[in-house]
């Protein structure tokens, strides 16, 4: 009986460990494809923003911003542009 509960209890910790590791890692992802999606984004705005005359610096500080925000980022990033 002893060993049963060992056992159980063993399971029990590994699910409550695992799902620690689970939901940072879903973070991560989601955070990775949200950069990506405002990297594109600026990039996009960059090369026709270009046309018209409008362009946002690409430095480490816009980068964290857009990689954090996406795509409301770089209509951050846009308009702080226009008001300063």
């Amino acid at each position: 009986m002893s060993n049963i509960m060992a056992y159980l209890i063993g399971l029990v910790i590994l699910y409550i460990v695992g799902m620690l590791l689970v939901i940072p890692i879903k973070v991560l992802i989601k955070l990775m494809i949200n950069g990506l999606i405002g990297g594109v984004a600026l990039f996009i705005f960059n090369f026709i923003g270009g046309l018209f005359g409008l362009s946002i610096v690409i430095n480490p500080i816009n980068a964290v911003i857009v990689g954090v925000l996406g795509v409301p980022g770089v209509v951050l990033l846009l308009i702080l542009q226009m008001l300063l």
